[in-house]
């Protein structure tokens, strides 16, 4: 009598062996389709179908693995051709160059905001802007200081507009503020109140620029 075949076993040994660059793409795709909240070491591990602990051998947590998305973007972020002799204009297209980028990326800005995660392609920048304010005749100190306020300004900017459109996304409802302004007491707020029915609009405009410019003049006066 014929025995029966045994089941086929399946195969065992090592993971397929990933790149780092397949670990960076993959987690750039999550954290652009669903956000930075979403990029777990677990997660990243089952998109690629490796293991976290194959994840190790090229990042050893979530933070090295931002650290890698941060430089991944801002090397591939393009810089301006050539930027203004004029030292005062070259700071401000430098500042204007990382503004763009970050708004056209808004997830870098919250990594960002953890204040000791940084990208050492992102330097090219704050080089620029340092330099530039020395030129103006600021001390290497005070320059220093200065690119930390024009960095605030930029992704302070950023943020509250990029987290306006997503609170505003699908709903056509008037907003808690556009309620309350509506029934200011002119007697009580009357420079509110006369600007209230205006005030979405105008505030909606990007004055970024406008905002840097009034900056930079505020910081190379104040020396």
């Amino acid at each position: 009598m014929q025995q029966p075949s045994p089941t086929p076993r399946k195969a065992t040994g090592r993971p397929p062996r990933i790149s780092r660059e397949e670990v960076v793409g993959t987690a750039r795709r999550i954290v652009a389709e669903e956000g930075v909240g979403k990029l777990t070491m677990r997660r990243l591990a089952g998109e690629i179908g490796s293991t976290p602990m194959a994840l190790y051998h090229h990042v050893r947590n979530k933070e090295e693995l931002l650290v890698l998305l941060l430089d991944d973007y801002a090397a591939r972020a393009l810089r301006p051709v050539e930027l203004p002799a004029d030292p005062r204009e070259r700071v401000l297209a430098a500042a204007t160059a990382i503004h763009d980028a970050l708004a056209a990326c808004p997830w870098i800005v919250e990594v960002l905001a953890a204040d000791d995660l940084f990208s050492t392609h992102a330097l090219w920048y704050v080089e620029r802007i340092v330099d530039g304010l020395v030129d103006c005749g600021l001390s290497p100190e005070r320059a220093a200081q200065g690119y930390r306020a024009i960095w605030y300004y930029t992704t302070g900017e950023i943020v509250v507009r990029a987290t306006a459109a997503e609170r505003r996304a699908g709903d056509d409802r008037p907003t808690y503020r556009e309620q309350v302004f509506a029934a200011l007491d002119p007697a009580e707020y009357p420079r509110l109140a006369q600007v209230a029915g205006r005030w979405e609009p105008v505030t909606a405009q990007d004055a970024y620029g406008d905002g840097l410019n009034a900056l930079v003049t505020g910081l190379l006066a104040a020396g």
